[in-house]
């Protein structure tokens, strides 16, 4: 598994704790910042499994 897609997924709880916080808080800068970290730890996760296929289909191509 590539390290982004770990790092994606810490990223989008991190984002979540944040949205939960500021929504407690009634802090909606907090919110926002929140949802753009789980969307940007939603893109990391997905750019590592795209290196994650990449990396198998190379290998496949490689024992054919």
């Amino acid at each position: 598994m590539d390290k982004n897609v770990i790092k994606g997924k810490v990223q989008q709880v991190e984002g979540k704790a944040q949205d939960v916080e500021g929504a407690i808080k009634g802090d909606l800068g907090e919110q926002i910042e929140g949802k753009a970290r789980q969307v940007a730890g939603k893109v990391q996760e997905e750019f590592g499994k795209a290196k994650d296929t990449a990396r198998e289909e190379d290998r496949e191509s490689r024992q054919a």
